[in-house]
């Protein structure tokens, strides 16, 4: 689920977003009244959305887009004068009179990229470490020199038993190693 940090200069206004956010299931964090309070609890979580106005008491939207953490993406709520749509990457604008279910599609629509993103950092395969590749550079060599393999060949074996064995790639390099250097 999302974590929303609202943000106004006015604590009333950002009660009143709060309130309408958390009455339709969103998760609102907290409701700041200036910009160092925003960025203070940006840094304590991985990623999130902060919504906003244009001008905050200690800085505006773009300053605040600068130092927040990677992650992040904003909504900014304000006149349409006001709003530099420049198409500034994770920003996206709200023009006031604010419309209740333009403001719920739209952080349902940020929502879901922010979902789509952790989703897909989460699948993304770990790298190996130097000293991992290593380990299983010599796996294969060793099944190259003992079984007259093909690069390709041991790695496949490599590959095939881990998923066997329901280890990793590395432990099984390490398996292999032990029983073949003994």
């Amino acid at each position: 689920m999302t974590r929303i940090i609202v943000a106004f200069p006015k604590a009333e206004n950002g009660k009143n977003i709060k309130n309408v956010l958390v009455r339709n299931g969103y998760q609102v964090v907290c409701v700041c009244t200036n910009g160092a309070q925003v960025i203070q609890e940006a840094n304590g979580l991985q990623d999130g959305l902060v919504l906003c106005t244009y001008k905050l008491s200690d800085m505006i939207y773009q300053e605040l887009a600068e130092c927040l953490p990677p992650g992040f993406e904003m909504i900014v709520i304000s006149t349409k004068d006001q709003w530099n749509e420049n198409g500034t990457p994770g920003i996206v604008g709200l023009s006031v009179p604010l419309k209740i279910h333009e403001l719920l599609s739209t952080v349902e629509m940020v929502s879901y990229n922010l979902e789509r993103k952790r989703r897909k950092r989460r699948n993304a395969p770990r790298k190996r470490t130097k000293e991992e590749q290593e380990l299983v550079d010599r796996a294969k060599a060793i099944l190259m020199e003992r079984n007259q393999m093909t690069e390709e060949e041991a790695h496949r074996y490599l590959q095939k038993t881990s998923m066997d064995n329901g280890t990793s790639f590395t432990e099984t390099a390490q398996m292999i190693l032990g029983m073949l250097d003994s």
